[in-house]
């Protein structure tokens, strides 16, 4: 799915509460945009979500103005007073309730499995608010994509959480190769330091040539000829 956002606004001038925005987040393209003060981000990751409307500009998906349709396919991830689990859960407590949300098992077993499967089980009894960003970032996004109507992702902020920026950026990175679509609202500093490091290549492989031709083959005959000239009338999808 393609987010994006026109120019997004919340007010004008420098003391706007949201300046001026555009960004996309498409498949196989992760899309970052910077916001600096202390309720920015939030405001940001509402709009981009579909959940607040910009007093300017517009957030449309696949090319359409639908903020229904964003709320229903994007989760937000961690934003501040909306989406942020209390620090002093433990993980496993986390990943229990965000399974009652998906519609999931969410007995004490069912959320040990899921920690085993991403790589966090030895984590189960830590507090959300002492595990290292990357790992924090893996656990929320991991328990947001579990929804299965969501195809995309608005993280927020997470450099404020501290750690190494490297870090959780590649699990941003896991998840646009797994396809979905991730915005990330994040502060300038944080930004910068993205743009300078490489980005993989995400788009799948070009299939493989095509088999050689077989040159023993008897010659068509001309019913067959007819056949394989005749123009193909089918409708290809135009879905991605």
């Amino acid at each position: 799915m393609r987010l994006e956002l026109h120019g997004v606004a919340i007010g004008d001038g420098p003391g706007a509460a949201l300046p001026p925005l555009s960004a996309v987040a498409d498949r196989w393209t992760p899309g970052f945009v910077a916001v600096e003060t202390e309720n920015a981000p939030t405001l940001a990751s509402l709009v981009a979500g579909g959940r607040m409307r910009p007093e300017t500009g517009r957030v449309t998906v696949d090319g359409r103005s639908d903020d229904a349709a964003i709320r229903a396919s994007f989760a937000l991830v961690d934003t501040p007073t909306v989406a942020e689990p209390f620090a002093a859960l433990t993980v496993v407590q986390v990943a229990r309730e965000e399974l009652a949300l998906a519609g999931l098992r969410a007995d004490k077993a069912s959320a040990r499995l899921l920690l085993h499967e991403i790589g966090l089980r030895e984590h189960e009894r830590t507090r959300l608010s002492a595990l290292p960003t990357e790992l924090r970032v893996r656990l929320l996004c991991e328990l947001a994509v579990l929804r299965p109507e969501v195809r995309g992702l608005i993280l927020t902020t997470p450099e404020r959480h501290g750690g190494d920026v490297a870090a959780w950026l590649s699990v941003v990175h896991d998840l646009v190769g797994r396809d979905y679509s991730v915005l990330t609202i994040t502060g300038f500093a944080a930004l910068a330091t993205i743009e300078s490091l490489p980005t993989p290549e995400f788009a799948p492989a070009e299939s493989a040539a095509a088999p050689e031709t077989d040159t023993d083959t008897a010659p068509p005959s001309p019913d067959d000829t007819a056949v394989a000239t005749t123009p193909d009338t089918s409708v290809e999808s135009d879905k991605p």
